[in-house]
């Protein structure tokens, strides 16, 4: 009809001038584009002439084919190209039509008569606006894109308000051939295949916009209903003889002391203030494998599970995954954060708020399991940082699994969407609290959050941190761990509240895994770069020329034998490395006749063994091959493998390294061929070993400075190895080892001038002796002392292979002098 056309062009030209749609992802017109061979028909999410006319503007711009034509023959007989699947019955029918659409079943029809013909279905869904919708104020309704059909009135106001704020995502074209099967009648092929997409709209809707989101009263109220939450409010009354109105007065105010209260206004708000924040502080905010959440965000329950190296972790994962097109997560945030003002904007952002430590208070801990079981049960994606608190050596910590095992259980309770976890690392040049961190490195005590600490953190706008990289790691479906480690018999046997003898084991698992794929998608930066080679110098500074042929020897390494293929590299080289440091301030020149020298400024030299320890674990298998020639110019094959695989377990569980124990010795040889390529080492075919440099060859500084990468973990192991030697089996405790251990290594620290204050941090030693307890290289007896045999006398005798002569002896000198002190 002509006022229909007439009608259509007006509405698209209007749009046109206010409308500036989004598109995802990127490359969907390009994908539209390669199948026009077949004709191309639209799947709308819902009837709306605005959406129509939306995508009919973005493909006249695109030059794809239109959703106001027609397809599979002429005039009459012809099918529309655009389907919508979620319409009314009429205009004064509000009813949802819940029939197939009839368009859809014709073009079933017209492809059983003629076998040559196919039709690629495009699924579209057009979000004016991507607020989650919430119960309350009519104008935050008319505001927000929803998740029912609206009205013409509430349509208009949606595009006059949300016009700017309009995405448009574009499924995958799918052949709907492929989608039919042998007997059925088109009515019924068609009305399956309409269900089949409306699900993937919903499950699209709610990783994009959130899902439907009630009152935050709504969802307290139903948390507090629970059984299990009435039954802890019961015990409370028993245990501490209250009224049932004061245990419901205690259970209200840790709910509200926990949950998150998300505004939509608030985020949009922060999207452009973090932008216009990120520009000032960042040369740039890089985010990679963001393929990796298009490809499970439609139909699962994410959880991302960051590292945690700043306060800027927070903004940052939310900001890159909503400016991805994605909703933002809800985030569990110390209760440290929740100090006046900053706990309020938090909690308008998605933060929820956890206690360090809850045990021994059973409503608390049925208040919160509850909430978040609620929360992943309405398809909020949530974020934890399983360390627990930020990193201030730069090494991820040991994991708390005290909320992975609340999800698991969840998930165990209420199995309705498959759970995974989504690792993400962050690569920082430099962190904001750089001097925070240095004073707590060396001994200050830890601060509590303030707002003093906010109003002194506004300095750092004045300074320039470098790019930030935030790089996804491989997703751990939750389903798989429980089959490959319990099993359908296992999963049987757990009681209603998500517990089974199991569950610890698994839980601790998962942990495990999920550091390791963190540290699979490292960054590696020209910061962490020159960390790695200049504290492997006894000044911190060297030659530029030979500074520059280091760099460049660790990229040929990372890219011939790359740790993982999620790791991302910078592009510069060695020379471009240590013009990027001077410009950041990291380094300073030394103007020398005989060449200039390049050395870490004196204010970095502390941190920068932070962004050293950020990457160590790319550079722990080289430089253990290459510790095995400090003191020895041949080595054998054999003997390299047997060093490797001594003292593996160790620094395995102390960086979180991805290789099993079985998968080691061809991960050596990789190792072992790029260093020969590259002419570190020298192949020796018929003795199967392999040469060191000869000590004037230029490679043979490049291979000392390779070792000492790890050498000080080694010694580190060897003075606790020396300590309890030197005592005697049968004599210390571990908690006396620990201590004992920990004051040498200070001892050392001052003597030698290490500037690495996580050589004698204690955490390192406890876990490693609880790991030789563990591997049974020691015991405990009866009174819990360390008693130890001829396993650990080997162990020890490994320990000396690899480190010089000079290096044993300064340990064992000052080891037995802090033991005379201490007897």
């Amino acid at each position: 009809m002509p006022e229909v056309r007439a009608l259509s062009a007006v509405l698209r030209r209007g749009l046109d001038l206010w409308v500036r749609p989004e598109v995802r992802p990127e490359s969907a017109t390009a994908a539209i584009g390669a199948v026009q061979a077949s004709p191309v028909c639209y799947v709308l999410e819902r009837r709306s002439a605005v959406d129509l006319a939306a995508l009919e503007n973005l493909c006249r711009r695109e030059g794809l084919p239109r959703p106001s034509g027609r397809i599979l023959g002429r005039k009459k007989s012809a099918v529309r190209a655009a389907i919508p699947l979620l319409r009314t019955r009429g205009v004064f029918d509000p009813r949802i039509d819940r029939r197939p659409p009839a368009e859809l079943v014709r073009m079933i029809e017209v492809l059983e008569r003629d076998s040559t013909l196919d039709v690629r279905l495009v699924p579209i869904a057009v979000y004016w606006g991507r607020a989650p919708q919430k119960e309350g104020s009519w104008w935050r309704l008319l505001f927000t894109e929803n998740w029912a059909l609206a009205s013409g009135f509430r349509k208009l106001m949606q595009v006059l308000i949300n016009g700017r704020f309009t995405m448009i995502e574009v499924g995958e074209p799918a052949s709907l051939r492929s989608l039919l099967f042998e007997g059925g009648n088109p009515a019924s092929q068609a009305a399956r295949i309409a269900r089949a997409q409306r699900a993937s709209f919903r499950r699209q809707r709610s990783a994009r916009i959130g899902p439907d989101l009630s009152h935050r009263r709504t969802i307290l109220h139903r948390v507090l209903s629970t059984r299990a939450v009435r039954a802890a409010m019961a015990a409370e009354m028993c245990d501490k003889r209250v009224p049932r109105r004061r245990a419901l007065m205690v259970a209200k105010g840790y709910l509200e002391e926990i949950a998150a209260n998300y505004s939509h206004v608030f985020i949009t708000f922060m999207e452009g203030f973090l932008g216009r924040l990120w520009n000032r502080l960042y040369d740039g905010v890089t985010f990679n494998h963001a393929e990796t959440l298009r490809e499970i965000a439609k139909d699962r329950e994410v959880v991302f599970v960051p590292c945690h190296r700043s306060h800027m972790d927070y903004l940052l994962l939310s900001y890159v995954i909503y400016k991805q097109g994605y909703a933002v997560p809800h985030i569990a945030a110390g209760v440290n954060l929740n100090i006046p003002i900053v706990g309020r904007l938090l909690r308008k952002g998605g933060a929820f708020f956890i206690r360090r430590s809850f045990a021994g208070n059973a409503l608390y801990t049925a208040v919160f399991m509850k909430y978040l079981a609620t929360i992943m049960a309405r398809g909020h994606s949530i974020e934890y940082f399983v360390e627990g608190g930020r990193s201030r050596t730069g090494r991820l910590l040991q994991p708390k699994t005290g909320m992975i095992l609340m999800t698991v259980r969840s998930h165990l309770r209420d199995p309705r969407r498959p759970v995974v976890f989504v690792p993400v690392y962050f690569g920082y040049e430099r962190i904001v609290e750089a001097g925070t961190y240095v004073g707590e490195l060396s001994g200050q005590t830890k601060r509590k959050e303030s707002i003093g600490d906010l109003v002194r953190a506004i300095r750092v706008l004045r300074e320039k941190f470098g790019r930030v990289h935030v790089n996804v790691g491989e997703p751990i479906l939750l389903d798989d761990v429980l089959q490959h480690q319990v099993g359908d018999a296992g999963r049987a046997a757990l009681d209603e509240e998500g517990r089974a003898p199991w569950v610890s084991a698994v839980v601790d698992d998962l942990a495990h895994r999920i550091m390791r794929n963190i540290n699979s998608a490292a960054a590696v930066t020209p910061i962490n770069l020159l960390a790695v080679t200049l504290l492997a110098m006894p000044r911190q500074a060297m030659a530029g020329s030979d500074l520059a042929k280091q760099c460049d020897l660790y990229l040929k390494l990372l890219r011939m034998a790359p740790y993982d293929a999620r790791v991302t590299i910078t592009d510069l080289d060695g020379a471009a490395v240590i013009a990027y440091g001077e410009s950041m301030k990291v380094l300073r020149r030394q103007s020398h006749k005989l060449g200039d020298l390049v050395r870490i400024s004196d204010e970095m030299a502390v941190l920068m063994t932070y962004y050293r320890n950020n990457v160590l674990h790319l550079f722990t298998l080289p430089s253990l091959v290459a510790c095995a020639f400090i003191s020895n110019s041949v080595v054998r094959t054999e003997d390299i493998q047997r060093l490797a695989w001594r003292v593996y377990p160790y620094v395995a569980s102390e960086l979180f390294l991805k290789w099993t124990e079985q998968e080691l010795p061809g991960a050596m040889r990789r190792v072992l061929d790029a260093l020969a390529t590259l002419g570190i080492l020298e192949r020796l075919e018929e003795q199967d070993a392999w040469r060191r440099p000869a000590p004037s060859s230029p490679h043979s500084l490049q291979l000392s400075l390779l070792a000492q990468a790890s050498v000080q973990t080694i010694e580190r192991y060897y003075l606790a190895i020396a300590t309890l030697m030197h005592a005697g089996s049968g004599v210390l405790t571990s908690r006396e080892l620990a201590e004992r251990c920990q004051l040498t290594a200070q001892r050392i620290n001052i003597i030698y001038g290490f500037n690495s204050p996580e050589f004698s941090d204690r955490s390192m030693f406890d876990n490693f002796i609880s790991l030789l307890l563990r591997r049974r290289v020691i015991r405990s007896d009866e009174a819990g002392r360390i008693v130890f045999d001829e396993v650990f006398l080997r162990v020890a005798a490994d320990a000396e292979f690899v480190l010089s002569e000079q290096i044993r002896h300064s340990i064992l000198q000052v080891t037995q002098v802090d033991s005379t002190a201490q007897s």
